[in-house]
């Protein structure tokens, strides 16, 4: 294998470490360099070339790219911690229909209640007004556990879509490493063979 860095992005919330610790024991002369990505730009740095691979959260343009579904994660309302969504184990839609959405949702679901017109902001600023009191925020669920605090609570949304992890790679890149990632990835052993 070369001796220059492979490198494997990651979107918000998604945790590579199990499978670069794998990597790192079977190819320690090959470094892997993990990248944090932000969901908007998760797909920039494949086509732009500065990342081999990125877990990605779907969808995203397939346009040029292979794409491997590899989990679901469970939409979760992240509120106060004094808010009544505390006192449920999980949540509804329609439980959160007189609340304020702090960030919109990319499912495009808005609560009944008029809404306030809130600034652009990040999940973390978003995380900071809930945990005032003000409004909910809804997420997958590693989203909210990389932003866990004791001022916040974070339950399931049963009737929201689970939105799911996957890992995409250019079409055209043959690096050999990619397809021992993805090996790695399913859980192949440094034995078997494709």
């Amino acid at each position: 294998m070369d001796t220059h860095s492979f490198r494997v992005g990651f979107v918000t919330g998604a945790t590579p470490d199990k499978w670069a610790s794998v990597w790192r024991a079977r190819y320690p002369r090959t470094r892997l360099e993990l990248v944090p990505v932000e969901q908007p730009d998760q797909e920039t740095g494949l086509r732009d070339g500065s990342l081999d691979m990125c877990l990605v959260r779907l969808p995203v343009d397939r346009t040029g790219l292979h794409c491997i579904p590899l989990y679901d994660e469970v939409a979760v309302a992240v509120a106060g911690a004094e808010h009544l969504v505390s006192a449920a184990d999980e949540v509804t839609l329609a439980d959160l229909g007189d609340e304020q959405l702090v960030l919109p949702h990319e499912s495009g679901w808005i609560p009944e209640a008029e809404q306030l017109d809130w600034p652009d902001m990040s999940v973390k600023d978003a995380v900071e007004v809930v945990a005032s009191g003000t409004g909910i925020l809804l997420v997958p669920m590693s989203v909210a556990r990389l932003h866990q605090r004791k001022d916040i609570v974070s339950r399931p949304v049963t009737d929201l879509p689970a939105t799911k992890v996957g890992l995409a790679w250019l079409v055209d890149n043959e690096d050999d490493r990619v397809q021992t990632f993805i090996g790695i990835v399913r859980g192949r052993t440094e034995r078997s063979s494709r």
